[in-house]
């Protein structure tokens, strides 16, 4: 098990807006002011001496006996003790001569290869936005980022939109008390239908665009649905009540499978890019792997893996974009540690202990690297390096767990919410040196769907 929801402040200021910006204080201009300090072992002090004193001097005492040929003696002579030089302090050493380590004839025979430039992490935040009344619950999945480039956000019983490309907020839904509050949200691979689970087990389906509600899967969990995912038209749910459900949302009676295969609240759901493999995580401190070709409508569906190394709940999962059967997984507050699967196999390849609860992971989709997001004691996100598992950069700025991460489309930006009712992004990923084609848009998951179905 792992600590759940925290209870909320008592003093919690209602006048903040959601999703409104952060404004820093302006430091005092008179700050951060640099000085020119000159560099005294790299100064001629006899020069600087010459050059104030008798210098000046040139041509104004005596200028009749100034003639061209003393003029030229003169030039030759500051040119052979160097003094045409025309500054007086010296800022900087002057560079050490290069030493041509290969010679000329060989040169062209081996050329050096160029080093890669090292890509620069800011430490910082590029941005913040406030999120007030976001629910400090560690099982649940509050925050998505959608192929549009339209970032969701639950807070409390309210699902805000936030657009990436301007900055524009609205709100999608407001669930009433008896209803609410909203225990996850997940866009569809259209980046225009979302799925909103709710504390009253019932799962809605919206059309972002035309902000609709297209309908209401019922029936299907007896408690909050706090975990979802897409696979194509198939959306996948997991609830407190331990069971996973796929419902075809095209068809009149969604339910097509169901897994059974966890004993407490299921709090991770990740679909592989193949879309062949499901990887479920639970309070119950276990791992299950399921095959898509393994499922049955007829009867409860067998996992083909279960994996039970965590010694806490299992809610951070992430598939690796460059090996599809690779998969991350991040236990709780009691087990702190980064694991990863052949769930082929469902071998334990690696195992690393971060010293803090493990809330969501995302990997790199330019490099081969990982991004972890921690609670206790310093609610900071970590970027490992695969598979050394060296750490690379940790980001600091959250004041309270950082309970949930997302991926901007392009995969350079993260956004991470947190306790501390804070949104920030961060720019930890960096620009694709190559930009890469875009994947060909996935079917629309309501196309075939008749429009007496949806009402």
């Amino acid at each position: 098990m792992d600590a759940g929801s925290y209870s909320a402040s008592s003093n919690k200021k209602q006048s903040r807006c959601p999703l409104q910006e952060q404004l820093l204080q302006r430091r005092n201009s008179r700050e951060n002011l640099d000085r020119f300090i000159p560099n005294r072992s790299a100064m001629d002090f006899d020069y600087a001496h010459y050059m104030l004193t008798e210098a000046g001097k040139k041509g104004k005492e005596n200028p009749a006996a100034s003639s061209p040929s003393r003029e030229a003696y003169r030039k030759q002579l500051a040119e052979t003790f160097n003094m045409n030089r025309s500054r007086i302090l010296a800022f900087k050493n002057k560079p050490p001569t290069p030493v041509e380590a290969i010679p000329n004839e060989f040169a062209s025979v081996q050329q050096p290869k160029s080093a890669k430039p090292r890509r620069h992490i800011p430490q910082t935040c590029e941005r913040t936005l406030d999120a007030p009344d976001i629910m400090d619950d560690y099982y649940l999945n509050l925050l998505d980022w959608g192929s549009s480039n339209v970032l969701s956000i639950a807070l409390g019983s309210t699902v805000y939109l936030w657009d990436a490309s301007d900055g524009a907020t609205s709100e999608l839904v407001s669930i009433d008390e008896e209803n609410g509050p909203v225990t996850s949200v997940k866009w569809a691979p259209d980046g225009r239908h979302i799925a909103v689970g709710l504390n009253n087990s019932e799962v809605q389906l919206w059309d972002s665009t035309a902000n609709r509600l297209l309908r209401t899967l019922k029936g299907g969990h007896r408690s909050r649905v706090g975990a979802l995912d897409w696979n194509n038209h198939i959306l996948t749910t997991g609830g407190m009540d331990g069971q996973i459900i796929n419902n075809d949302v095209r068809i009149r009676s969604p339910i097509v499978d169901t897994y059974q295969g966890h004993d407490q609240e299921v709090c991770g759901l990740k679909w592989s890019a193949s879309g062949q493999q499901l990887a479920s995580g639970g309070n119950d401190n276990c791992l299950n792997i399921w095959d898509s070709s393994m499922a049955s409508s007829n009867s409860t569906t067998q996992w083909l893996h279960r994996l039970e190394d965590h010694t806490a709940a299992v809610k951070a999962l992430a598939w690796c974009p460059f090996q599809g059967n690779l998969l991350a997984s991040g236990g709780g507050g009691s087990d702190r540690c980064i694991k990863f699967w052949n769930t082929h196999t469902g071998a334990c390849l690696n195992s690393v202990d971060t010293g803090s609860q493990v809330c969501s992971l995302i990997w790199n989709k330019n490099e081969r690297e990982l991004l972890s997001s921690h609670g206790f004691t310093q609610n900071q996100l970590t970027l490992w390096k695969y598979p050394s598992m060296v750490k690379v950069a940790e980001l600091t700025g959250h004041t309270s767990r950082v309970l949930f991460m997302a991926q901007s489309p392009d995969g350079c930006t993260v956004a991470s919410a947190a306790g501390d009712e804070t949104l920030r992004f961060w720019n930890v990923f960096g620009t694709p040196e190559v930009a890469k084609p875009a994947p060909k848009a996935n079917p629309e998951p309501f196309a075939h769907q008749r429009q007496t179905m949806i009402r």
